[in-house]
């Protein structure tokens, strides 16, 4: 696969803090790549770098297979989480100025703005100040700004702060058809739920070193640790067949629905024997539920983060 950004070996410091530690990234083209990790773990350092707002001290970044240059800034759009619109200036003035800042002549930035101006239902704004628009209003106009030019890879950081959840959703879609047109977008988020629905590659960088990366879905399987929910439906003693699981496997936790007469419990099976267990179950009582837990982005994070702590 080829990929629009790769970084070899990229370390930064400042002072006697080191921001980031040799970190090595390939990000696909036409994906969105999920950057996380906790506050101050070198995520902005790393983005800052692929903007050329600053320098790495060591390492190489190629952008879609050259040496990272001046010239890529054309290329690149960016979101930054704290947001910088002149709040005295109208909306349309400041979007076509910003335009026009990107490489794009007025007449081509204002037909672009017209675009995405009426796609998100905001033409009646062209003559107001940022000033008079809500936080959210004004995340409008910046995303707007962000991807006018068409770039080749996005960075978005934070991108849904702000926003009420109609319009994080409207905002979600519209990076999603970014992505099935073809940009490839680099997503810093510390809301796990919007990696589940929008990442398909993460990196997790903590204390300025990438501690995990790959294929979400890969991460995923490797992460399982073969724990079932499973719903046993008897009308026998529930105390009595809890007792007799317990003998027989590692139950985690176990409750009884007294409406379904239906007993509740979390088991960590051995990997090998999960057919025979089920077999095992279904003589014991009817199996109404028999399904592995996949564990979600937001305990991959903790998990592995709370890990190497401990390995400190």
């Amino acid at each position: 696969m080829e990929n629009i950004l790769v970084a070899k070996n990229v370390s930064k410091t400042y002072g006697n803090y080191t921001a980031l530690s040799n970190i090595s990234l390939n990000i696909p083209k036409n994906c969105i790549y999920g950057l996380l990790g906790p506050n101050g773990a070198g995520k902005t350092s790393f983005i800052r770098i692929i903007n050329q707002i600053t320098h790495q001290d060591s390492g190489e970044i190629l952008f879609d297979g050259e040496p990272l240059a001046q010239h890529h800034i054309a290329h690149i759009g960016y979101l930054p989480e704290e947001r910088g619109l002149y709040k005295s200036m109208k909306v349309g003035e400041q979007a076509l100025y910003l335009a026009q800042l990107k490489g794009l002549s007025k007449s081509e930035a204002k037909e672009k703005l017209k675009y995405w101006f009426d796609r998100l239902n905001i033409g009646d704004w062209w003559n107001k100040k940022i000033q008079e628009l809500s936080k959210g209003m004004a995340q409008k106009i910046q995303f707007i700004v962000t991807v006018l030019h068409d770039p080749k890879l996005l960075i978005f950081d934070e991108p849904f702060s702000g926003f009420d959840p109609i319009n994080a959703n409207i905002i979600k879609d519209e990076i999603l058809q970014l992505k099935e047109k073809g940009t490839s977008i680099i997503f810093s988020t510390h809301r796990m739920e919007s990696v589940e629905e929008l990442c398909e590659y993460i990196a997790l960088i903590h204390k300025s070193e990438k501690i995990l990366d790959g294929k979400l879905s890969d991460i995923k399987k490797a992460y399982k640790n073969n724990i079932f929910n499973v719903g046993l439906q008897t009308q026998e003693n529930a105390e009595k067949l809890i007792q007799e699981l317990n003998e027989k496997y590692h139950i985690l936790s176990s409750g009884f629905d007294n409406v379904e007469k239906q007993l509740d419990f979390k088991v960590q099976l051995p990997s090998s024997h999960t057919a025979e267990i089920l077999s095992e179950l279904s003589k014991m009582a009817n199996v109404n539920r028999f399904e592995e837990t996949i564990p979600s982005a937001n305990d991959i994070f903790i998990q592995t983060v709370n890990n190497k702590d401990n390995d400190r």
